[in-house]
């Protein structure tokens, strides 16, 4: 583990891998940490690639930054950890939230990108209805903490019967959302909140994109995979089988070798 101090907060990050090797920067979403890319930073590092994964700000170890933090912030935030790093361009990728950040960094930073990675996820800007949704849910995290919601949305994290199923991995990602601070999780929802629309910044991207989404994902579905695949003129779209919202934990091995099968083909 690593600490760098990035636009007024320190950040925790993991960097692994050869240092010369292709870098592959993975953001995690909402509300997660960097270890929840555990499973691909083992298998893409076995394969010779360097892999940078961050908590981001307001999660996991880094600091949190009370009140809203846009998705524009954790982009910024992530081109400095470049910069610190001294990577000019990297494949970009994330889970969530975490790829909408991808997306956000891609409108900001396009000249970083080598490649993109958006794992269940969405392109649209942020509906009335799903803004009051999110500030409300930030002011019940604050109030509340996290527990309460973390049990009551494990199994639209992950498929129903993989909750049942996979009870270790169920038991980590309800450890990963039950230690996050209620402080950061509340402010990234509010920034979440006033996202913009992504799709025409995805209809102009010219690098290659690797869509992946959870065959069973309720929260993004399959359709919303399939019109960021349809959007992006160089687009590759990987259905993981027996998983939720979170493919990278529910089947690894699956996503993983959608994964290196894009790298590979770079």
């Amino acid at each position: 583990m690593n600490s760098t101090t990035v636009r007024g907060a320190r950040i925790e990050y993991d960097d692994a891998g050869p240092a010369t090797a292709l870098p592959v920067l993975l953001i995690h979403g909402h509300p997660f940490d960097r270890t929840l890319w555990a499973p691909q930073t083992a298998a893409l590092t076995a394969a010779g690639h360097r892999v940078v994964t961050p908590d981001l700000r307001g999660y996991g170890r880094s600091d949190v930054t009370p009140g809203k933090v846009l998705l524009a912030d954790f982009a910024d935030d992530l081109a400095a950890l470049l910069d610190h790093l001294d990577i000019e361009r990297a494949v970009v990728g994330g889970v969530s939230m975490g790829g909408q950040i991808t997306m956000e960094f891609q409108l900001r930073h396009p000249h970083r990108v080598r490649a993109l990675v958006l794992s269940d996820t969405s392109a649209p800007a942020e509906t009335a209805e799903g803004r009051e949704f999110r500030n409300r849910l930030a002011d019940r995290l604050l109030a509340e903490g996290m527990d309460g919601y973390a049990h009551e949305v494990i199994d639209k994290m992950l498929a129903a019967y993989n909750v049942t199923g996979m009870p270790d991995v169920a038991a980590r990602v309800l450890e990963m959302m039950c230690a996050t601070d209620p402080r950061g999780a509340a402010a990234a929802l509010r920034g979440r909140a006033e996202r913009p629309d992504y799709r025409e910044v995805l209809a102009a991207v010219e690098a290659p994109v690797l869509v992946v989404v959870g065959a069973d994902d309720v929260y993004t579905p399959v359709a919303e995979a399939e019109a960021i695949q349809r959007l992006v003129p160089h687009s590759t779209l990987a259905v993981v089988e027996k998983a939720g919202h979170l493919p990278g934990v529910e089947r690894p091995e699956r996503f993983n070798a959608a994964l290196l099968d894009f790298l590979a083909a770079l």
